[in-house]
């Protein structure tokens, strides 16, 4: 059975504390399928099995690390039988300065794997002296030394990403506040202070999808001034958070009941999205919760 030409099998490994976990959670978000601490014995039969899954695994990201039983024993040469066997993989080397690993652990208190009991610079001193005929086999090297975490996340993303880019995806979310803020929300709107179709007795129980309630939110000149704010800010801001790397941005529109106002602006800025090309989706939270209301209930949505 021949390999999916799809398929791409890339294995992390480095310094601990040099950021191979946060190298494998932005492969994660782009679609990679994570192993972590695989013993270096299982690799060449566990990449032969993804290779030939028929697609259903063809992105494969196997990190190894000196937590794994005779890593430094069998890791090498296990990468060396690949080679020799014509398996294909990329190998990501994870590295930082002496310095840098030091105030890592230090910050989080935790002992090196190498030097449970010893200083922290002779584990690291020996890990990379271990370490050193794994990393001139490395596809690629990244220094974290001075490395942001978006500024890991644009490498990563550089080097394995689709050629076109990862799309961000944006989620508008309508909401009433009387049934509590998302808590998943990256901007949150009050809409408020629009006027509000819940005092007309026609619209009352329409929501704001509704033409007849839209017209009438839309018809006032703060509903323009304000939409017209909206989508100059969205111009600004989406493509800001694009550059730093921003996987998933999630926009809750907010009015009382969630059933007029919020509907109706959360509909319009995923208009306004799609007509610039944007990914997004929309959802209307508490919108069933005010249809079927009696005419005695307040509900000024």
């Amino acid at each position: 059975m021949e390999q999916d030409n799809t398929y791409r099998l890339v294995i992390v490994t480095g310094m601990s504390g040099g950021g191979k976990t946060q190298a494998c959670r932005h492969l994660e978000d782009l679609g990679f399928f994570c192993v972590d601490n695989l013993p270096p014995v299982f690799i060449p039969k566990f990449a032969e099995l993804c290779a030939h899954s028929a697609g259903h695994i063809a992105r494969v990201v196997l990190v190894v690390d000196t937590r794994s039983r005779e890593f430094f024993d069998t890791f090498l040469h296990v990468l060396e039988d690949m080679d020799k066997a014509g398996q294909k993989y990329e190998l990501l080397f994870m590295d930082a300065t002496d310095e840098a690993i030091i105030r890592r652990y230090k910050e989080t208190r935790r002992r090196h794997p190498l030097a449970p009991s010893a200083r922290l610079s002779d584990g690291i001193r020996q890990e990379r002296a271990q370490l050193a005929r794994v990393r001139e086999k490395a596809t690629y090297i990244i220094d974290t030394s001075a490395l942001r975490k978006a500024d890991l996340k644009k490498k990563i993303l550089a080097l394995f990403g689709h050629a076109e880019g990862v799309a961000m995806g944006i989620n508008v979310l309508s909401f009433g506040f009387r049934h509590g803020v998302p808590m998943d929300a990256d901007m949150v709107l009050d809409v408020r202070f629009l006027p509000n179709p819940f005092y007309i007795d026609a619209l009352r129980y329409k929501n704001g999808e509704v033409p007849e309630v839209a017209e009438y939110i839309a018809k006032w000149p703060v509903t323009r001034e304000f939409t017209e704010k909206l989508d100059g800010l969205l111009d600004f801001l989406i493509p800001q958070y694009v550059k730093e790397g921003k996987n998933q941005f999630v926009i809750a529109v907010g009015c009382t009941g969630g059933m007029h106002r919020s509907v109706y602006i959360a509909r319009h800025i995923f208009d306004f999205l799609g007509a610039r090309g944007w990914q997004a989706t929309l959802e209307h939270r508490d919108l069933t919760k005010n249809a079927a209301a009696p005419a005695s209930e307040e509900l000024r949505s």
